[in-house]
This record gives structure tokens, sequence and C-alpha cells, in this order.
């Protein structure tokens, strides 16, 4: 073989070689696998009802175009939009409050730890007496599993900014609102972005833990209905609109910190 040929090879193989080991092709090659385990095992040991890749393939589409199902996606990720609006303003405030105020800090701090600690399934029966059983209690269990992430991690970033910064502001005659706008809140998008990240996932899983609770029409109850009337198909393609939801809202925060924080990333 000619020396041009034995290089054209080697570089054939090299070539095949990157296209295995990429991380898509990893990824995909997984997921087909996973994919034909679940397929086999529902095939060979579980019961004709239970959902499985080719039952939630053909009734995907019928599912996804249901106004019934629709509504209730909509009724679900609009309170999960609302309450990570809500949470997101006041969680910042308290937790710059908490971050930059010493009193505060020390007046809050631990019932924040405390209330964050605690299960959202505990606080749950509570919150449906004090706002009736209807969609009002889905938002405050929203807000509620989301708010205090945010303003855990906004004090932590509130509180980490490096006083060479506020220094150099005092230096320049910074006024207070400017210090906050300009130097602190800058400086703590990181740990923002992170509560904000932790506080979406706490907030979907709220949402729905309030329709199984409270029987609010949702993905939660439309999931739960489905199940129990041996649809599981059906109500497995709601788990994948949530699923979907929480990847890509993960993916659009990352985009968000590559873009507008390229220097965190580097760092």
């Amino acid at each position: 073989m000619s020396e041009a040929g034995a290089g054209a090879l080697q570089a054939t193989s090299r070539r095949r070689r990157l296209a295995i080991d990429s991380p898509v092709v990893l990824k995909a090659i997984a997921g087909v696998l996973l994919l034909a385990l679940w397929e086999g095992v529902v095939r060979a040991w579980a019961p004709a009802y239970v959902a499985r890749p080719t039952g939630i393939a053909r009734v995907f589409a019928a599912v996804i175009t249901d106004p019934q199902f629709v509504a209730a996606a909509g009724a679900t990720l609009g309170a999960v939009a609302l309450g990570l609006t809500i949470s997101l303003v006041a969680g910042t405030a308290v937790g710059f409050a908490m971050g930059r105020i010493a009193p505060v800090e020390w007046s809050l701090r631990y019932y924040v730890n405390s209330l964050f600690a605690t299960p959202m399934v505990a606080i749950l029966p509570l919150l449906a007496l004090w706002f009736g059983y209807n969609g009002d209690t889905r938002l405050a269990v929203v807000v509620f599993a989301s708010f205090f992430s945010i303003a855990i991690n906004a004090a932590d970033g509130a509180r980490s900014v490096p006083a060479e910064f506020l220094e150099v502001a005092r230096a320049f005659r910074a006024r207070p609102l400017g210090m906050l706008f300009e130097v602190i809140v800058p400086a703590s998008l990181p740990y923002l972005i992170a509560g904000l990240r932790l506080g979406a996932g706490r907030a979907l899983v709220g949402a729905v833990v309030a329709e199984y609770f409270v029987s609010i029409p949702g993905l939660g109850y439309y999931i739960l209905y489905n199940s129990r009337t041996f649809r599981h198909d059906e109500a497995f393609v709601g788990v994948l609109v949530l699923v979907t939801t929480g990847v890509g809202f993960e993916a659009i925060t990352r985009w968000l910190t590559r873009r507008f924080l390229p220097w965190h990333r580097r760092t």
C-alpha cells in the first residue's frame, strides 16, 4: 500500500474514533440502549397496561394535541412561571437584605433555613386550609418551594462580594443604590442563577404535589388520573412534558450564564 493510501486510511480511522467518542454520539447510544432495555423488560414481565416506549410514541401526538391536556399543561406551567417570578423578586430582596444588613441576617437566618428544610408535603395541608382547595394553593406551594432556595443563594452571593469592589465604589463616591445595582447585583449573579435553577426544580415538584393532594386540574392531576385508570402511556406523556420543561429551563440558564457571565464560566 502506498504512503498516500495508508495516510488516507489512518485519517478515516481517526475520524471514526472521534465520531464514536463524541459526547453526543455516546449519549444517543446510551439512550437507545436504555429504551431498548425498557421495552424488553416491560414486554417480558410487566402487565400490558404498563408504559413502554412504543406505546408512548403511539399516543404522543394525540395526547399533546388534546385540548384537555393542553389546558392542564398551561395551568401547571403558568402557575410555575408566576410563582417563580414572585419568588425571584421577593427572594432576591430578602436575600440581599440578609447578606448585607447584619440585623436582618440575625433575625431571619434560622427561620429561612428551617423553612427551606421543611418538606413541602408537610406544609401543604396547612396551605390548603389557608388558601382553599383551588389554584391559589398550587401557587402558594410553588412560591413556598422556590422562595427559600433563591433567598439563601442571594444572601450567600451578597455576602461574598469582594471587599475590594466595595472599597473602589466608595472611593468613587458611589451612592447606596449605585453600589447595589452596579456592584452587589452583578457580583451576586452566579449565586442568584444557581438559586433560580434549584428553585425551578422545586417549583415543578411543588406544583405537581399540590395537584396530587388537592386534585387541582393540571399536569399532576392528569398524570394521577390516567395512572389510576391504567392509561400509563398517556400519563407518561405528561411526565415527559415536565421533564422537558425542567431540562429546557436548565439549558436556558446555562446559555445565559455562558452568554452574559463568561468570566464566571472560565473561573
